[in-house]
């Protein structure tokens, strides 16, 4: 059924709308701005215009944020649907996309990025020297529906119906520690040797204690002095001899510096998913880098 509309009645610039999205989303001009790669003071004149154009006020200044008024939250939902609606568009175009030259927005945790990722994309750039890879190294979950990201290469399955996902395989994860460190505690033999080792953890929470103390450990947060949410560091800390920490067995095996510690300590296991949003799997481009991806990571984790 063709509905009838007023083209006419619509009086203001949709890439202006865009602006007062994103502004309100991200509560100030100043992040708006780095979200959308503008200047601010270009953002904030696309946000007056809207207003001017609309002949209402969107925002009031509170110090360096912006608050949005009545009005303007009324507005955000009607906006919003048209930013999800102009996803929904690129994805499309996307999708149907035959073309291999282009960009690849690939997410991965930051070992995987640093570990696995470089000997497949240089494959990858000698297959397809047109294609451009842009490679976000984050251990926190990109949206894909949001286009944060083309592909992701993740550590539980995705539940989202709109997503098309492939698992690699099961991988293991094991505790490592330096010879002198080993040493210094007295080289332990057993899981209760370990309950006055310094670990190195994530976070204050006990997610990883709690995992950890399934194998026979018996930590608390008493045994994790040192933390940092990024695992590159975290893996640096432990070659330095600064306490114990956890890695894949597939990177940790071969780092010289370090060896197992408890060898015969059963491991920790996650599974390794390879994520794209299901309209782009219609994508010649999209398709040869998800299935080359595919291969080359179940490869790499033999």
């Amino acid at each position: 059924m063709h509905i009838c509309m007023d083209w006419k009645s619509i009086n203001f610039d949709w890439n202006r709308a865009r602006a007062f999205l994103v502004t309100a989303e991200e509560g100030s001009l100043s992040a708006a701005a780095r979200a959308l790669g503008v200047a601010q003071p270009t953002l904030g004149r696309q946000v007056d215009a809207i207003e001017k154009e609309l002949g209402i006020i969107l925002f009031d200044r509170v110090g360096r944020n912006l608050v949005l008024t009545p009005t303007g939250l009324e507005l955000l939902e009607h906006v919003r649907a048209m930013g999800e609606a102009a996803n929904r568009v690129s994805l499309a175009a996307f999708g149907q996309s035959q073309s291999i030259e282009g960009t690849i927005c690939i997410t991965a945790s930051d070992v995987h990025a640093a570990f696995l990722l470089p000997p497949i994309l240089k494959n990858l750039r000698q297959q397809e020297p047109g294609i451009d890879i842009e490679i976000i190294a984050t251990n926190t979950t990109s949206d894909l529906r949001r286009r944060e990201a083309d592909i992701a290469i993740r550590s539980f399955r995705p539940t989202q119906p709109d997503l098309i996902a492939r698992k690699i395989k099961d991988v293991s994860a094991r505790l490592y520690a330096t010879p002198d460190y080993l040493q210094k505690i007295g080289n332990p033999t057993t899981p209760y040797g370990l309950k006055d080792a310094d670990f190195i953890g994530f976070d204050h929470t006990d997610a990883l204690i709690n995992a950890l103390n399934t194998l026979g450990l018996n930590l608390t947060q008493r045994n994790f002095p040192v933390l940092s949410e990024n695992l590159l560091v975290q893996w640096e800390f432990v070659k330095q001899g600064i306490g114990i920490g956890i890695m894949q067995s597939d990177v940790g095996d071969h780092e010289s510096v370090v060896r197992r510690v408890l060898p015969d300590l059963e491991p920790l296991t996650f599974p390794v998913w390879l994520v794209a949003h299901r309209e782009l799997s219609t994508s010649r481009r999209m398709r040869m880098v998800f299935d080359l991806l595919a291969k080359e990571l179940a490869k790499a984790l033999a």
